[in-house]
């Protein structure tokens, strides 16, 4: 059984999915929730699917809290969903296999700062006709992976990044746990 580490810092909407995505599965399973909010409603979530969370502060990501909890869990695969902080190397060099949805066609509205509302804000003021998701590797740069996959969808009748926010949701939600689906059954 292959395990999977969600990391989320909000509401932890796509943690669900992806923790609900594999409840059934028997080739991988959500072992454990890491947020860096200790108010997020992902602990929420996580505790209503009886899935164990750590919480910690951006001192002890950077250090070696976050790094040691890991260890008790063995990660075959990271996944950051709605993570707000940059996930540091001391961690990638030992778990490399770090993925990371972006609400926006990357390389397109990339970037620190770059997150929520602020992507779905800055396509609607650029007047684009189209935006989407991007699933990537993470590295040591801000949203500058390797691609695993992309889906765009039309955003000409959206008025609001609201609006906008609303169809990039419908996407993750698709999208984010089949897409982890193939990439741990292919590891």
């Amino acid at each position: 059984m292959k395990k999977i580490v969600i990391f989320a810092s909000g509401s932890g909407s796509n943690a669900e999915k992806i923790i609900q995505y594999f409840k059934s599965s028997s080739e991988a399973m959500v072992v454990a929730v890491f947020s860096n909010n200790p108010n997020a409603k992902v602990l929420d979530r996580a505790k209503n699917h009886q899935i164990p969370a750590v919480v910690f502060n951006k001192t002890q990501l950077n250090e070696s809290f976050v790094l040691q909890q890991l260890h008790e869990y063995q990660p075959d695969l990271i996944v950051l969903a709605g993570f707000l902080l940059k996930f540091p190397e001391s961690i990638l060099k030992e778990y490399p296999k770090v993925i990371n949805i972006h609400p926006a066609l990357l390389p397109k509205y990339g970037g620190k700062g770059m997150y929520g509302m602020n992507v779905h804000q800055a396509v609607l003021e650029n007047k684009e006709k189209e935006t989407g998701i991007t699933i990537h590797y993470v590295n040591e740069h801000y949203d500058e992976g390797e691609f695993i996959f992309q889906k765009s969808v039309n955003i000409e009748d959206c008025k609001t990044a609201e609006e906008i926010a609303h169809k990039i949701h419908e996407l993750e939600h698709q999208y984010f746990p089949e897409v982890i689906g193939k990439l741990i059954t292919n590891h």
